[in-house]
């Protein structure tokens, strides 16, 4: 992945441009940041390949319109990827100049948020750099929800990519709770028919009988209760993407009947005679494994190889360890965006979930956190906060800074200890005596977390006698803490 760590920061607002440019060194970025007037110039000393991420803010001279200033940009470096800060994107933007804007977030904004938009600019100018290497002419595209830097998940990206914008069949196979409808939905997003519909239908969810009205429609009175004619999923999706979601669970005499509209490119209503052109393009997923369906002879051979023009495999979540600090800040991240609450995991926390099996995957770790949050709403979660199975750590030493080694673009990295790195003032001023009282108990609690509420550990690592924490932690109301130091 790529390891240049300066950022730069095009912003007209001072005030903006000074904040993230702190918030950005805290995290071990090298910002440069400068107004729109003069980047050029100012830069002209630095490569553009120095520079991991672009961030856009307020251009305040008229004549820099966004289409203006992002010509010049990718005059510069077509290779940079862009972050817009606060202004919406234009819907007529110019389509290369959108696909280079990778992420827009709202000042201020969350860390995970911030860490999000970071992750996808490396993603971008890893494809980027790829496509250079290999000489080809592909678009880099950019698939939102599929974070993470291990190779098969990287070779999931690099296969959409150079299927997306082709009218191919797509068969997408894995477990459950994979993300294979988000991998659906990212091809339709950057095929030609994103204009088009994007309809899905769990196949598996619909009793048999009902299966064929639902993909094909129904004229009136064809069955008891059609009072009138209805379109059938085929037709809603005509100019889109029709996705089939667990196509391992259709019976065998609608696997006929889909097998025919592939070829024919024609359905039939239920109860009509009449044949009704259809123009889809098709994505199926299964977690089945289909091939030793076919050996039962519970699934069609020649249907398999209508679907499996273009094969697709999402890793598991146990396949992926590498993966889990960037999955838990995304969750995290979609669920402030929602405003469905927040929290923050400590390092002790976050290794344990990456020892864990994730046998539902995804949506397993997705339903984690929502409970955590619920249960600890804007807190941060230690290694005992977690549900007993998703701890893996109990009785062994934590090393924070093992951890951010391990994971140094998914954990916020530790302040170097001067005061100055979090002396960031608000502009409307705050409460000094609230705030210190605030940061103090949280930094007791992170410590307590780390290390695994064993005071004296915690003591030496905030650099304070044992008596002084527990003092402080009786102070704040910690008693869970305290209850656990006394046994």
């Amino acid at each position: 992945m790529e390891t240049a760590n300066q950022v730069l920061i095009i912003d007209d607002a001072q005030q903006r441009r000074h904040d993230l440019s702190t918030v950005l060194r805290f995290i071990g970025y090298t910002p440069i940041a400068i107004g729109a007037a003069c980047w050029e110039s100012s830069i002209s000393v630095h490569k553009p390949e120095t520079f991991c991420a672009l961030f856009l803010g307020d251009f305040q001279e008229s004549e820099k319109s966004m289409q203006a200033i992002l010509t010049r940009v990718q005059r510069w470096s077509a290779g940079i990827p862009v972050i817009r800060i606060d202004e919406p994107i234009p819907d007529n933007l110019q389509a290369s100049f959108r696909r280079q804007i990778v992420a827009r977030v709202i000042w201020p904004c969350s860390q995970s948020e911030l860490l999000s938009s970071l992750h996808y600019s490396q993603v971008y100018r890893e494809q980027w750099r790829q496509t250079q290497q290999a000489g080809s002419s592909q678009q880099v595209e950019l698939f939102q929800g599929l974070v993470g830097k291990g190779e098969k998940i990287r070779d999931v990206r690099s296969a959409m990519a150079k299927v997306a914008n082709s009218d191919v069949n797509v068969l997408i196979t894995g477990e459950s709770g994979t993300g294979k409808e988000v991998v659906a939905r990212n091809l339709h997003l950057h095929s030609s028919r994103i204009d088009g519909p994007f309809v899905p239908v769990n196949c598996g969810a619909i009793p048999g009988e009902l299966l064929e009205s639902e993909l094909f429609g129904h004229e009136k009175g064809a069955f008891t209760g059609a009072i009138s004619a209805r379109k059938g999923r085929f037709e809603m999706a005509s100019g889109g993407t029709l996705f089939l979601d667990e196509i391992g669970d259709m019976p065998l005499y609608m696997q006929v009947k889909l097998l025919r509209v592939l070829q024919e490119r024609v359905i039939d209503r239920v109860g009509g005679d009449t044949p009704v052109a259809v123009d889809v393009r098709i994505i199926a997923a299964t977690h089945k494994n289909l091939e030793e369906m076919i050996e039962k002879e519970t699934f069609r051979e020649d249907l398999y190889y209508r679907l499996n023009v273009f094969p697709i495999e999402m890793p598991a979540m146990r396949d992926r360890v590498e993966d889990i600090p960037l999955m838990i800040n995304e969750l995290i991240r979609n669920m402030e965006k929602q405003g469905r609450g927040a929290i923050r995991l400590s390092s002790a926390a976050i290794l344990s979930l990456c020892h864990h099996e994730w046998l539902g995957n995804v949506r397993e770790m997705a339903n984690l956190l929502e409970r955590l949050s619920i249960m600890y709403p804007y807190g941060v979660i230690g290694l005992q906060d977690l549900p007993e199975r998703f701890r893996h750590l109990e009785g062994e030493e934590v090393n924070d800074a093992g951890i951010a080694e391990l994971f140094p673009d998914s954990i916020q990295k530790p302040s170097t200890g001067n005061p100055n790195d979090l002396a960031l003032l608000p502009v409307g001023g705050l409460d000094l005596k609230d705030f210190l009282a605030q940061l103090e108990k949280s930094l007791i609690q992170q410590a307590m977390n780390d290390c695994n509420n064993v005071v004296a550990r915690a003591a030496d690592k905030l650099k304070i006698r044992r008596t002084t924490l527990v003092e402080k932690m009786r102070k704040y109301g910690l008693h869970r803490y305290e209850e656990i130091a006394k046994e």
